[in-house]
This record gives C-alpha cells, sequence and structure tokens, in this order.
C-alpha cells in the first residue's frame, strides 16, 4: 500500500463494534433531511426512551439480574427500534420520495431515488427481521 493510499484510509480500529463505515463515507458531505421535521419531536422522545431502557438492560446485566428478564426488555428495545424506524422510512417516502416526484424531477433522479428506497427498506428489513 502506498503511502497516499494509507494516509487516505479510514482508521477503523476506533469504530465500535457492530458499527460500520460505509465505503466512500467520507468523500460525501453530510445530507440533510427535512422530511421528518414534524415528527423530530416524536422521533426524539422515543430515542431518549429507548435509551433509558438501554441504560437499565446495562444495570440489569451488571446486577446479574434473571436472564428472561433481560430479553424480555432487549424485545422492548428492539420492538421500539422497528417502529422509530419505520417512522422514519415513512417519513422518508413521503417527504423526499414522492417530494422529489412533484417537483418534477427527472427519469434518472426518480430512478436515483427508486434505488435508494429499496435499499433502506433491505437494509431496514434486515436489521429488524
Amino acid at each position: 500500500m502506498s503511502e497516499i493510499e494509507a494516509d487516505t484510509m479510514t482508521d477503523r480500529s476506533r469504530v465500535p463494534p457492530g458499527d460500520e463505515i460505509l465505503p466512500g463515507a467520507d468523500d460525501v458531505a453530510p445530507r440533510t433531511s427535512t422530511s421528518y421535521a414534524h415528527d423530530k419531536a416524536k422521533i426524539m422522545a422515543r430515542l431518549r426512551r429507548m435509551e433509558g431502557q438501554v441504560r437499565g438492560v446495562q444495570r440489569m446485566v451488571d446486577e446479574e439480574q434473571y436472564c428472561l428478564d433481560v430479553l424480555t426488555q432487549l424485545s422492548a428495545i428492539i420492538a421500539a427500534a422497528r417502529q422509530t424506524g419505520l417512522l422514519v422510512l415513512e417519513d422518508h417516502v413521503r417527504g423526499c420520495v414522492l417530494g422529489a416526484s412533484k417537483h418534477g424531477d427527472t427519469a434518472m433522479d426518480q430512478e436515483e431515488l427508486l434505488t435508494e428506497l429499496m435499499g433502506a427498506i433491505d437494509r431496514f428489513g434486515r436489521s429488524v427481521g
């Protein structure tokens, strides 16, 4: 590997297990969205609730509580994440995908949006089982 390649590579040793860096993610400016703006408060409240549930499960494990009780709480966190994800996905479809078609974007742009949407649905579907 050349020095140039080594300098431009992302240091993956600092990425927590389970988190992944998408190829080329460093090359792209962060995208923003207003499609979920009207649900932002609801989304943030759900995320804060989930954060509290995760801390509760950490405490349960630390205190060596019964396995089935821990699994029950993990199931609740997973269900909350699924519902939150569905809300964001719905807002994405309504705001980003349908909104783009309303603004008369070209067929190529619509095809790109459809490909992006299908990828998002695929990733989300795999993550929530």
